[in-house]
């Protein structure tokens, strides 16, 4: 990719991948329009893809011309993009001012996986993740968060309620979610909107480092899945990986998790597990991951072997330790699944998303300080 910055053109004009359905109704409101004209419009946008007015055929010229005067489809643009040998595919694309963002598709013979960036770059710092090592620029707009699913749905040729490519979206790519809620909220809501891409409730998941007051909000808003970066069951070392974990401990969160299962009684909440080598892999870390899980016997964890990537001090968990430690909490009758690495051979794999971040938090300057140290002690 060029070091280049991306030019963005700047436009009066409003951006209709910003407004859920209540908003696109607004806002042909405020054209004069009726409310049912919107939803046409909708429907032209998420279930045909089309960012081209002029197509919009059931659209009356007047109103298209209205349009195309005053608002514009904009999805992110594509820098580059990439397939891995297994299927993988990641797209970079470009945000304002040189930043860019990863969001990446994986299929799978029963599911197609669309990951979802919400910010560029991200302010949590977990130890274990290659985003963090970029510092945090700023949130993503509803446009920015959705256009990642507009971009990869009009690639992969997806068709809303007819040839599903995309059949489930876990916002876990670039950035905490529930930090930049309201965008991300609108976003979520054109996933499931029967006009957007119409998915269901349990294939829309939100993944959160742990922000005890915006799950209790997530909550009360939206109808989607929960899944929480645990990886480790216990306050010190998990404030150590996670540092977030200094302001809700786990015995906060837990309780945060409990009073989301209370107002969802049929749902269930996935606990991720990063599987580091000698960090949170050994036995008496699986016995404090049971005794965490038995009070919330109807969730899962989510075992996720460590993805390597320049300059990280971690390694992954071999692969006995791995099956020695899903074997401990099976037999303890803790539901666990072990994620598969995907998209490795293009840094695709979860903890691996990188893009490109013009730091605002002075983190990646201490992090490239950081490797050429290593790098002068081990010459």
């Amino acid at each position: 990719m060029s070091d280049q910055a991306v030019t963005t053109i700047t436009t009066d004009k409003v951006n209709l991948l910003d407004f859920d359905r209540q908003g696109l109704r607004d806002f042909f409101a405020q054209l004069g329009e009726k409310p049912y004209r919107a939803e046409q419009v909708m429907k032209w946008i998420y279930h045909r893809l089309e960012d081209n007015f002029e197509n919009m055929t059931d659209v009356g010229k007047a109103l298209r011309a209205k349009l195309e005067a005053s608002c514009y489809v904009g999805p992110p643009k594509t820098l580059f993009d990439k397939g891995a040998a297994d299927g993988t595919h990641k797209w970079l694309l470009g945000m304002d001012g040189g930043n860019a963002i990863e969001a990446v598709y994986i299929p799978e013979p029963t599911r197609g996986t669309l990951c979802v960036s919400s910010q560029v770059g991200c302010g949590l710092n977990c130890q274990f993740c290659s985003t963090a090592t970029q510092g945090f620029n700023r949130n993503l707009s509803t446009a920015e968060v959705i256009g990642q699913m507009w971009v990869a749905a009009k690639y992969l040729g997806n068709v809303t309620h007819q040839n599903r490519r995309i059949t489930n979206v876990v916002m876990m790519g670039m950035g905490e979610p529930l930090l930049n809620f309201d965008n991300v909220v609108k976003a979520m809501s054109l996933m499931r909107d029967d006009l957007g891409f119409g998915l269901a409730s349990k294939r829309v998941t939100l993944s959160t480092a742990g922000l005890v007051p915006m799950i209790d909000k997530l909550s009360e808003t939206i109808d989607v899945s929960l899944a929480v970066s645990l990886h480790a069951a216990n306050d010190e070392l998990r404030t150590e990986l996670v540092p977030l974990n200094k302001r809700y401990p786990i015995a906060e969160l837990m309780a945060s998790c409990q009073r989301w299962l209370d107002r969802k009684p049929r749902t269930s909440i996935t606990f991720e597990y990063t599987l580091m080598k000698g960090v949170n892999d050994q036995p008496e870390h699986a016995r404090q991951l049971i005794k965490l899980m038995r009070r919330m016997p109807t969730c899962k964890v989510n075992l996720i072997p460590f993805n390597p990537f320049p300059g990280t001090r971690f390694e992954r968990s071999d692969a006995e330790t791995i099956r020695a430690f899903q074997t401990q909490l099976l037999n303890a009758n803790v539901l666990t699944m072990l994620r598969r690495t995907r998209g490795d051979d293009i840094d695709a794999a979860c903890g691996q998303l990188k893009g490109q971040v013009l730091d605002r938090t002075r983190r990646q300057a201490e992090f490239r300080k950081r490797l050429d140290e290593g790098a002068s002690h081990a010459a």
